[in-house]
């Protein structure tokens, strides 16, 4: 069969990106020169260009077709269409950067947070690779608060206040918006009616999916070091420190 058929509701994504591009990036410019981004000082005058101009300049722009089948790969491995990624690989000659077995592992971590099973997705993370979280304050610090998050969601309040005083208020101390983002977290607390807590898209659906997001992130930045890095070399670094 061929890649086309396979990967063409994954493409329409791509081309539905591409398509409007132009239009978007005109509006972006006219935004910019409206609020005087375009002048180098106040006394030069500003260029202005019209939106068919834009246009004609963005079809003078020639893509590569390596670039392209480089961006239908990053898609493929990123969205985690693992049988498509292989078969593109295979017909293009594209190399994804990574193991294309690990996309199932990846994938089973991000559901886990779009779910809200956080828990069970940091676990998943650390049996891939303990440095994930090691050297991903950030991330380690959002997954934890994605927990705080969905222990409130689901009414377990002295469950929360304990979660929150033991594993996110010694990093909050050390951080001062990590601080500031436990402060909003916990102040869900306060409202019997979170739809009237100016902090009420914390329990979001929103707000998991930007989590998933990044933990997905930093697992496939990982992933794709990992080639030129051995993983027994990684061990030892995370022992040494």
């Amino acid at each position: 069969m061929s890649l086309s058929w396979i990967i063409l509701g994954q493409l329409d994504s791509i081309e539905a990106m591409v398509i409007s591009l132009p239009s978007f990036l005109y509006w972006f410019t006219t935004q910019l020169d409206d609020q005087r981004f375009w002048r180098s000082n106040e006394s030069t005058s500003k260029k202005v260009i019209t939106r068919d101009e834009w246009e004609r300049k963005l079809k003078d722009v020639k893509i590569r077709k390596e670039d392209m089948n480089k961006l239908v790969m990053n898609f493929l491995v990123t969205e985690g269409f693992v049988e498509a990624a292989e078969k593109f690989r295979i017909e293009s000659g594209t190399e994804p950067g990574i193991d294309l077995g690990t996309i199932t592992d990846r994938m089973a971590v991000k559901k886990a947070v779009q779910f809200g099973n956080v828990k069970d997705a940091i676990e998943k993370v650390n049996d891939l690779n303990p440095m994930i979280l090691y050297a991903n304050p950030q991330l380690h610090f959002h997954l934890q608060q994605q927990r705080l998050i969905e222990l409130i969601r689901i009414g377990k309040v002295e469950e929360a206040l304990e979660f929150a005083q033991e594993e996110l208020a010694p990093r909050g101390k050390e951080n001062q918006s990590f601080l500031e983002e436990l402060e909003r977290t916990v102040a869900l607390l306060a409202f019997e009616d979170v739809k009237n807590c100016p902090y009420g898209e914390l329990l979001d659906v929103s707000q998991r999916l930007k989590t998933a997001s990044e933990v997905n992130a930093a697992i496939l930045a990982n992933q794709s070091h990992e080639k030129g890095l051995g993983r027994n070399q990684q061990s030892q670094f995370f022992m040494a420190e």
